[in-house]
């Protein structure tokens, strides 16, 4: 795990196509993300990126250096070094180098260089380098070499939104079995059914939970239609889903690396015009939700 020395208020010297910018020498990130510090100063207390978005980043660029390395796009020594550093961000351990917030320009660019300079620059410290040195490790030829935020930063979403519902079934599958054993040991249970506010006619206090678990089955029906789209990535598809700049079997591999690290199966999407364009997987998968929170 990387070192977390919050003492030093030295700086070092970072650089980018528009200059150079000094950066704590105690931080990971590199010129684009200090740009993004101070051009969106706001909601630094509540509008910053979360946990599993952060692991989702992680995910995704160890996936990306071990499919370009595969098919030889990388070197095999430089993806093992960004693989080692995308552990690091996965496991948590480099979260306090993740500082935006959500607001900054489109397309998640901002975070998608936090998460390629953040890398880079573990990597670079883990074989020996100077951090800011952008050797051996280059934050876009090398960590986000083949893509570009226009198709990593959606796939990002998608890998944290999976995980995060992967998470949920349990728990909400606890909820359901649990009332439908009550409703199976209440079932001899007579009241008074009500409608319009007043009594009306008998009912079994069984059959009254029987349709919350009705309710809820139908909504985890909901959810794993929206899951099994919402595991359609954008990635290969790089800056307008043409898949420029790319290996043409990078999007599919990195796909299947991605599914081997989460244990979730993913897929390249059908029409990377559609998923790069549109967000129309989570917007089923929030619709879904809010029908099982209103069951």
């Amino acid at each position: 795990m990387a070192p977390e020395n919050t003492t030093s208020a030295t700086t070092r010297t970072e650089s980018d196509s528009m200059g150079t910018v000094e950066v704590a020498s105690d931080r990971y990130w590199g010129a684009q993300t200090e740009r993004s510090l101070h051009n969106f100063d706001i909601g630094r207390e509540t509008f910053v990126l979360t946990r599993p978005l952060i692991r989702a980043l992680g995910v995704l660029k160890k996936s990306a250096a071990l499919a370009n390395a595969e098919l030889g796009e990388l070197p095999q020594d430089i993806a093992k070094l960004i693989a080692q550093a995308g552990d690091e961000v996965i496991s948590g351990g480099l979260d306090s180098h993740f500082p935006l917030v959500v607001f900054q320009t489109g397309s998640g660019t901002q975070s998608n260089m936090n998460a390629n300079e953040v890398i880079s620059n573990r990597a670079i410290e883990l074989a020996g380098g100077q951090m800011g040195s952008k050797t051996p490790v280059h934050p876009n030829d090398h960590v986000n070499r083949g893509q570009s935020s226009n198709d990593t930063f959606p796939t990002a979403m998608h890998i944290a939104v999976v995980s995060e519902l992967a998470a949920m079934y349990p728990r909400v599958q606890q909820l359901r079995d649990t009332l439908d054993a009550k409703a199976k040991e209440f079932d001899d249970v007579v009241m008074v059914g009500r409608t319009h506010l007043q009594d009306a006619t008998p009912i079994r206090l069984g059959q009254v939970i029987s349709g919350w678990v009705a309710q809820i089955d139908f909504a985890l029906d909901g959810i794993r239609y929206a899951d099994s789209r919402a595991r359609e990535l954008a990635i290969g598809g790089t800056a307008v889903g043409t898949g420029l700049n790319a290996h043409p079997k990078f999007g599919e591999l990195t796909a299947k690396k991605i599914s081997e690290e989460t244990g979730i199966e993913f897929k390249q999407a059908d029409n990377l015009f559609a998923a790069l364009g549109a967000h129309d997987a989570l917007v089923l998968v929030s619709g879904a939700l809010r029908v099982l929170a209103d069951a």
